[in-house]
């Protein structure tokens, strides 16, 4: 009877007990599986947003570099007076000179001139040949002249002689004269493949696919394809013509686009996608990345795990009297690694990215697991305090003044709940922070939202990246973007953005806008050569700023002009001003046993008199430059507006 009861009890049992694994490990397999989920969904969106700081790094300077040389004045007063030298080699030799000047500079593996009236194609080496517009391999550059775009990129085999029909991805930037009318196509390149070394990095590192495709969908740079071979990114995936869609038409600046692609009879999710625009080179990043591998892996866990659940089976059935105290134990230890699991599984794959990750439990207002309440800890919160008093001692112990109400702004519970009832998943904060009290560095803090069906709580996982080098490379773009390289200087584009900001902000008030140009400067570039060129530029540029206050605006808006444009007291101020400008920059000029005289030819105008937009001033400093010139240059003149006066 004994033996009887004892069957049955181990009987029912055991029963329980198979239940209870067949359903804990379910369980775990979806936990897993969601994990996973978000873990793909992390990665992904942190490699694509890598691979669009990279890529715009990488293209900025080739783009600055062509728009410099198409708005540079000697190159379009040389290419003008082509037709007259046609035969002259000194002519080409000094054109080869230019372009290799730049391709030595920037180690560029292309650079050209294409002149519009004679079809040749000029590179560092000298005349390569004449475009012929039947040949195919020229249809990129016709494409171009009809096109309302300054400059556009395009992916082509390099036919220059030597190069061995290499594949390059090409920058090319329209040359117009002084009437608006297009001479000449002028460029850089770079070999396709190093470009194509850095996605296959980031794809080998993180398990992703990486491909940058233009408007229509064909691959323009991936590891695999390039736009000379017009392989089209939907025809070598399974997307549909909504994704595609999806894709094509974002285009936020900056901005992400990611979604799971979900197939088969139960919606599975398969891929996860993020796009994102890149305006400089109108092409689109596509990341992606499929499940196919974690569903596998998972799968192998889950016959692991009934294989466990079998052994342990049998071996109760033989024991069951001696071990089920110790069987229930096991049993709580096994959901609790289960839970550990399920929640290592995205800190050991971020883990190399972030600083540091803690877990909040928002909904109770207190750290999540024990690695939280140490930190709080270390910074003097006593054991036990609620979230959001040790969130406020964070903030004034490291987090710098101005940042602190923002951050608290946006991770004090209260406002994470807000968020999440608003429909957010996730929220992230910029910010300068400290070790100790020490040095301040940029910080970015990402935090997920995530409802927890268990007990109906929501989390929030907090991952803390350093970025002050990525912030210090942000910084050191922006002034690269607006700044000449050989002077220091503003740029043309970025001269006028200030210049026009200057003015909306201060209405009625008198400013000074002066043009210089070098006297004779080209004559000095094609007696000396260019690097005694560069020195004179160096020179003219010292003495201007030798002349002009710290805040004045100094702009480089051409190849040897340049403009100032300063807050005057009054005229008489700014003729005196010029007239000072003139006469010290009447100088000799000497480098390597050689000497030129070095003056300069002035143009001023006032605003608002002759406009309250940078264009009015231009037109007006640059009549007053051209009377200037007209009565034997190295001197001034100051506009009135409709004449110009001494």
């Amino acid at each position: 009877m004994k033996k009887n009861i004892l069957m049955r009890t181990n009987l029912l049992v055991c029963l329980i007990i198979i239940v209870g694994f067949l359903l804990t490990a379910v369980l775990s397999y979806r936990a897993n599986y969601s994990a996973s989920l978000q873990n793909i969904e992390e990665v992904s969106s942190l490699t694509s947003e890598g691979i669009y700081y990279q890529m715009a790094t990488t293209f900025t300077k080739p783009v600055n570099v062509s728009l410099t040389m198409a708005n540079d004045s000697l190159l379009r007063e040389y290419l003008s007076g082509e037709g007259e030298r046609l035969d002259d080699p000194s002519y080409i030799g000094t054109l080869s000179e230019y372009l290799g000047a730049y391709q030595r500079k920037y180690d560029y593996d292309a650079v050209f001139l294409i002149s519009t009236r004679t079809g040749r194609y000029y590179n560092f080496n000298g005349l390569d040949r004449v475009l012929d517009p039947g040949d195919p391999e020229n249809v990129w550059y016709y494409e171009l002249l009809q096109s309302p775009e300054d400059y556009a990129m395009n992916v082509d085999n390099d036919e220059v002689e030597g190069a061995e029909n290499r594949i390059t991805v090409f920058v090319n930037c329209k040359i117009h004269d002084e009437s608006g009318e297009v001479i000449g196509v002028v460029g850089v390149g770079m070999r396709i493949t190093s470009l194509q070394a850095v996605l296959q990095g980031y794809e080998d590192k993180f398990g992703v696919g990486a491909f940058l495709v233009d408007g229509n969908g064909t691959i323009e740079i991936s590891p695999r394809y390039t736009g000379y071979e017009a392989v089209n990114l939907f025809d070598v995936t399974h997307y549909s013509d909504r994704v595609r869609r999806e894709i094509l038409t974002w285009k936020e600046e900056g901005m992400a686009r990611s979604f799971w692609i979900t197939g088969g009879s139960g919606l599975q999710k398969t891929d996860y996608v993020v796009a994102r625009y890149l305006p400089e080179l109108e092409w689109h990043l596509v990341v992606n990345q499929d499940t196919a591998t974690l569903v596998e892996a998972l799968n192998r866990q889950l016959v692991l795990t009934m294989l466990v659940i079998c052994v342990i089976i049998a071996v109760i059935l033989w024991v069951i009297t001696h071990v089920i105290r110790t069987f229930n134990r096991q049993i709580v230890e096994l959901t609790r690694s289960v839970e550990q699991e399920r929640r290592t599984v995205f800190e050991k794959a971020t883990g190399q990215l972030f600083e540091d990750i803690y877990e909040l439990d928002i909904t109770h207002n207190r750290p999540a697991n024990h690695a939280t309440e140490q930190y709080f800890e270390s910074l003097g919160a006593p054991h036990g305090t609620p979230y959001d008093k040790a969130l406020q001692i964070v903030a004034k112990k490291q987090v710098k003044e101005e940042f602190r109400q923002g951050y608290l702004d946006t991770f004090l519970p209260e406002n994470v709940l807000r968020a999440f009832q608003q429909g957010r998943e996730a929220l992230r904060y910029e910010l300068m922070i400290s070790r100790d009290g020490g040095e301040y560095y940029w910080m970015r803090i990402t935090a997920r939202l995530v409802p927890l069906e268990g007990d109906g709580s929501l989390r929030m996982l907090v991952y803390r990246q350093n970025i002050d080098a990525e912030k210090k490379q942000e910084e050191r773009m922006r002034l690269l973007a607006q700044t000449d390289e050989m002077t220091g200087l503003f740029t043309k584009a970025a001269t006028q953005r200030r210049i026009e900001d200057c003015l909306r902000e201060n209405p009625g008030r008198l400013y000074a806008f002066f043009i210089f140009d070098i006297d004779n400067f080209k004559r000095a570039n094609d007696s000396y050569g260019h690097a005694f060129g560069d020195g004179v530029i160096r020179e003219f540029t010292r003495i201007l700023r030798g002349h002009f206050r710290a805040d004045d605006l100094l702009g480089r808006i051409g190849g040897d002009e340049f403009a100032a444009f300063v807050a005057a007291p009054d005229e008489t101020w700014a003729a005196e001003k010029a007239a000072e400008l003139s006469a010290a920059l009447d100088r000799a000029y000497g480098a390597e046993e050689k000497n030129w005289h070095l003056s300069a030819s002035i143009g001023v105008s006032f605003a608002p008199r002759q406009g309250d937009g940078f264009d009015g001033l231009y037109r007006a400093a640059d009549a007053a430059l051209y009377k200037s010139k007209e009565r034997g240059k190295n001197g001034y003149t100051i506009s009135d507006g409709a004449r110009g006066r001494d």
